[in-house]
């Protein structure tokens, strides 16, 4: 037979630690338990527990709302002026592009040969016309002599007819002449009459002849006059000069180039005057008005302007503003520098307004106002917004906070914990 292991087995007499391990195990099972039942009495295991450095805080507060438009743009010249050319010809650029030009410097010249010709052509026109005038004036003081010759011998013939005719008076009363005799004298005397009223009339007719032909001939010699005084200034219109104190642009036409009339050459860029131009997206344009505020920041530097004028048309769904402002001693501008801006459309005082945040892009019909270390989930209704804040008509009183940044976490729960 096989025996057992009774012979084999060691009676162990037990410790105390192991006569307590099973009571402690028993006993912090209770505990963990109670703990747990505890936590899951004095708190509601659905509400979200967020760390309040996640979050960003603001306050409502009451005061004035200034609604705005931010916005880029770029430095341009007030005046900036293209020059044209006056002829055609040929164009010499005496000024390169970046030199300071003076007002009235002649900047270029164009070369017109045809322009030349015909201004010497009309001087010489001219000047014959002069010299008819002059003879005129010799042929009406001719006309004028003999007409009044004519008056004179008239007026002799009067005067011996006059004289024959007293003569056969007294004869006839003596009956010294015949009848016949004195008829014909008195015939002669009428006859010297009407030639001498006729002498007078012919001399006035001429004298208004002369005076009206003389006029005529002036008139036309005037005429010419201006013709050889619009070709002078053409002429003197080749020089091409700076109608502002500034800078040479760019040339628009090549050195020593046949050019047309009317054709750009170059632009002279006036350093005094600048403006800026905005580029607003095309939502805010009916929001603007000709002579509203506006910021512009040069970087560290701020200077206050107006709006000047309003593209009436959209590119790039942008609509295109001008702002005059005035520049100061200390602001270096140039053509095309970039800057920023900030329109003010208007202000509204006594408003209760918080600073914006990403709660906005959750539609911006609820907030989350803090209560103690609890976050709710409050409707509200918002306004006016400008860069920096946004009006709260309804939802909300002075001196609330809003969790306004860090919302993205709390999903669709109403109330959130911050620890």
């Amino acid at each position: 037979m096989i025996k057992d292991t009774s012979a084999q087995d060691t009676v162990v007499t037990p410790t105390m630690g192991r006569k307590l391990r099973l009571p402690m195990v028993l006993g912090l099972a209770g505990l963990l338990t109670s703990a747990l039942v505890w936590a899951s009495l004095g708190h509601d295991s659905s509400i979200r527990s967020v760390d309040s450095k996640d979050l960003r805080m603001a306050t409502v507060t009451r005061g004035t709302l200034v609604r705005d438009i931010a916005t880029t743009g770029k430095i341009v010249a007030a005046n900036a002026p293209v020059l044209y050319s006056t002829e055609q010809g040929v164009v010499t650029l005496l000024s390169q592009p970046g030199d300071e030009v003076e007002q009235g410097q002649v900047v270029a010249q164009i070369d017109s040969p045809k322009l030349r010709s015909r201004f010497q052509q009309e001087q010489s026109v001219f000047a014959a016309m002069e010299s008819d005038l002059e003879r005129a004036k010799l042929d009406a003081r001719r006309e004028q002599l003999r007409v009044s010759q004519v008056l004179d011998m008239a007026k002799v013939d009067l005067e011996a007819a006059d004289r024959e005719s007293r003569r056969g008076d007294q004869l006839i009363e003596n009956s010294l002449i015949s009848r016949i005799d004195f008829e014909k004298g008195k015939d002669e005397l009428h006859k010297a009459n009407l030639l001498h009223q006729h002498a007078l009339q012919e001399v006035d007719l001429m004298r208004d002849t002369l005076t009206f032909e003389l006029k005529n001939r002036a008139l036309e010699v005037d005429r010419q006059a201006l013709v050889v005084t619009e070709l002078a200034r053409q002429i003197a219109a080749l020089d091409i000069k700076a109608p502002v104190k500034g800078i040479i642009g760019n040339w628009l036409v090549e050195q020593k180039a046949r050019i047309g009339a009317s054709q750009p050459m170059l632009t002279v860029v006036d350093l005094s005057a600048f403006e800026a131009e905005l580029a607003v997206p095309e939502s805010y344009a009916d929001d603007l008005g000709i002579g509203m505020d506006v910021e512009l920041s040069f970087g560290s530097v701020t200077v206050m302007g107006h709006l000047s004028s309003i593209s009436p048309e959209v590119r790039n769904r942008e609509v295109t503003a001008r702002v005059r402002f005035e520049a100061i001693d200390s602001l270096s501008l140039r053509q095309n520098q970039r800057l920023s801006a900030r329109v003010l459309l208007e202000n509204r005082p006594n408003v209760l307004m918080v600073k914006r945040g990403d709660f906005l892009n959750r539609g911006g019909a609820t907030a989350f106002v803090m209560n103690d270390d609890m976050v709710q989930r409050t409707a509200v209704t918002l306004g006016a917004r400008s860069m920096s804040e946004i009006e709260v008509i309804d939802g909300a009183k002075e001196g609330d906070v809003w969790v306004i940044s860090g919302t993205e976490t709390f999903k669709n729960d109403t109330q959130i914990q911050i620890r």
